[in-house]
């Protein structure tokens, strides 16, 4: 009886302090609430030198994003802009620890363009998809779902969701005008090379390509059926309380009938304009809800086990899981592999660091200076 009892209080007191912790975690409301480093055991001195670092390092993108979008892609035949665009701001961010803000630069509420760190969240609009078994499991062919004719034939029938959202799809064809071929094509051959190049098995190989990514967008909105800001804002970014100045943008030519209204099937990025429009905080509490495994206060907006699965590296690229960025390869440096990103062209980034309960997003960082950031403030919370 006595192993018995002390059994039972083991038992209580590990509930106990289960419900304790899951008392003491921290969600914003309206108002954010701020802490001082030192507050929170960190390094003051070190996370004013990571803000200091952040607004000293600035990209070198041009403020005109439009001067910018066609110098990178210069090489890509027809190419235009399609989608809106916006000059960018300075650099700004914020840093939360334990869910607080500890630090902030810049123009917070500044609502920019993002590029490349929409993907993470139609990513997530997989992962709701997935959840209300609208999509049964990511490794069934996307063919089953979508019947126009966009997944026939002996290449296209294989891929699967899973290969969407790896980047590993290889899909050959055209989407709103822009073929796969023509996005980011090789610095050799010409364009019937191009045109007519080896199709490589889906899941093999990672081909970092916005037709395809916009193809998932597209595919999703079959599956859905209604605008896919629609489900983001009615499923993660209201219940979150993000701002109502957030706008996610498709193209010119990208509407699409959909059970007889014509919706926009926005784009994953801003490769061709469009794209997520957004300021810093609101990617702050979407950074939050994923480092809280899905969970806002007591509710599960998206599965844990969905959040679990997006910073896996992928069998094409260690270094991309579902539309996340991985450090398995050191890509933000000499810091636990567990930690992961959001990522976008400019300098946009959304780091999640579970293992010392760290968020840092900064914008207009020039991009391969975000590895000194992130081990900044890790040096900050080791009070290193």
């Amino acid at each position: 009886m006595k192993h018995i009892a002390k059994s039972l209080f083991l038992i209580t007191f590990s509930c106990s302090l289960i419900i304790v912790y899951a008392q003491q975690l921290y969600y914003p409301d309206s108002v954010w609430q701020t802490k001082k480093p030192t507050e929170l055991k960190m390094n003051a001195a070190l996370i004013d030198s990571a803000v200091s670092f952040a607004i000293r390092n600035e990209t070198k993108t041009e403020y005109d994003l439009r001067v910018a979008n066609y110098k990178a892609y210069v090489r890509e035949p027809g190419y235009r802009i399609a989608g809106p665009m916006k000059e960018r701001g300075k650099p700004a961010g914020v840093i939360l620890k334990n869910g607080y803000i500890i630090a902030q630069w810049g123009d917070v509420k500044r609502v920019d363009m993002t590029f490349s760190v929409t993907k993470s969240y139609l990513s997530t609009v997989a992962g709701l998809a997935l959840d209300d078994r609208l999509i049964k499991n990511i490794d069934d062919k996307v063919q089953d779902y979508v019947w126009d004719g966009k997944f026939e034939g002996p290449h296209n029938s294989k891929i699967t969701w899973r290969h969407l959202l790896t980047q590993s799809s290889d899909w050959s064809g055209c989407l709103f005008d822009v073929c796969d071929w023509a996005d980011r094509p090789p610095g050799e051959g010409t364009i019937d090379d191009w045109k007519n190049r080896k199709l490589l098995e889906p899941g093999s190989t990672f081909e970092y390509n916005d037709i395809r990514v916009n193809l998932l967008a597209y595919s999703l909105l079959q599956v859905v059926r209604k605008p896919l800001p629609v489900v983001l804002r009615e499923r993660i970014m209201d219940p979150i309380g993000a701002s109502t100045t957030w706008r996610w943008y498709g193209y010119d030519n990208s509407f699409v009938n959909i059970d007889g209204q014509m919706i926009e099937s926005v784009s994953g990025g801003g490769h061709f304009g469009g794209g997520l429009f957004i300021n810093t905080l609101d990617h702050a509490r979407f950074g939050l809800l994923f480092l809280r495994k899905g969970k806002w206060n007591n509710m599960q907006l998206i599965s844990e086990r969905w959040v679990n699965s997006v910073n896996q590296p992928s069998t094409a690229n260690k270094s991309y899981g579902l539309m996340w960025w991985t450090n398995e390869e050191n890509r933000l440096g000499n810091v636990s592999k567990k930690i992961y990103s959001a990522d976008g062209f400019g300098g946009n980034f959304i780091v999640i660091d579970n293992e010392h309960d760290l968020v840092i997003v900064t914008r207009w960082l020039e991009p391969n200076k975000v590895d000194e950031l992130v081990q900044l403030v890790i040096k900050a919370v080791e009070n290193k």
